[in-house]
């Protein structure tokens, strides 16, 4: 049996958001690696191996899969939303480059939360924008603002990735600082909560209105950039803007 990696994004939490190739991948798995939540949402059968690790051991997770395809597995490692924003498919690369070797490798992508909390809130990043993740356990703190205060200054609409844990509490609160020292108060933010899941949650504020308890890690939260407006219940930028 000649074994294979698929890096497959599960979207970002309802099945109807998983493509089709991504459950075929999954139907020809003998193995599914990722973090316990992710595995979780893979149906257990005959023939299919569950190997669901806690968070923060994405290299361990990467060469793992590397030793069950070398050995002939299929292998799917999943991620939530897809696999190349902010999750596993780097992970493999890096693990393969100091590994070496030419395994069958295939990333399937999957529907972002940015994109997802987007669409739910109409066009929000209808012009230039960027994605930031403020977690700093892989980077430090300070260049996280370095690349917000850019963005800002470059008028991006933004997206932002794991805004605040029980762990890190107060480094949402600077984020909003920084924002507040480099946007207009009336600048619009979207806070949006475990979208397409049964605990879904959208709110729309000012930047004058924001606090840092509107977020949690299961929290995408999107800003405007300065052209973006609110049409009846609907948020969106103008493709024009500049």
């Amino acid at each position: 049996m000649t074994g294979w990696i698929t890096v497959a994004g599960l979207g970002p939490g309802s099945d109807a958001m998983v493509t089709p190739e991504v459950a075929a991948a999954l139907d020809q798995a003998t193995d599914v690696i990722g973090y316990i939540p992710y595995v979780a949402r893979v149906a257990a059968r005959p023939g299919l191996t569950l190997h669901a690790s806690d968070n923060r051991v994405e290299l361990d997770r990467a060469r793992h899969a590397l030793s069950l395809a070398a050995a002939g597995a299929r292998v799917v490692i999943v991620s939530s939303g897809d696999p190349g924003v902010f999750a596993m498919a780097s992970a493999l690369f890096e693990a393969l480059e100091a590994a070496g070797g030419d395994p069958d490798i295939r990333i399937l992508p999957g529907i972002t939360a940015m994109l997802a909390a987007a669409a739910r809130a109409g066009a929000p990043l209808g012009h230039d924008f960027c994605a930031i993740n403020l977690s700093d356990n892989l980077k430090p703190m300070a260049l996280i603002e370095h690349r917000l205060r850019h963005a800002a200054r470059g008028d991006f609409a933004m997206a932002f990735y794991n805004p605040r844990s029980a762990s890190r509490p107060q480094g949402f609160a600077r984020v909003l600082e920084v924002l507040r020292e480099e946007c207009e108060p009336g600048r619009l933010l979207i806070f949006a909560r475990a979208v397409s899941t049964p605990d879904e949650a959208l709110r729309v504020v000012t930047l004058a209105d924001a606090t840092p308890d509107m977020a949690d890690m299961r929290t995408v939260v999107l800003v405007g950039n300065a052209a973006t407006r609110r049409v009846g219940r609907w948020v969106y930028t103008p493709r024009g803007a500049v």
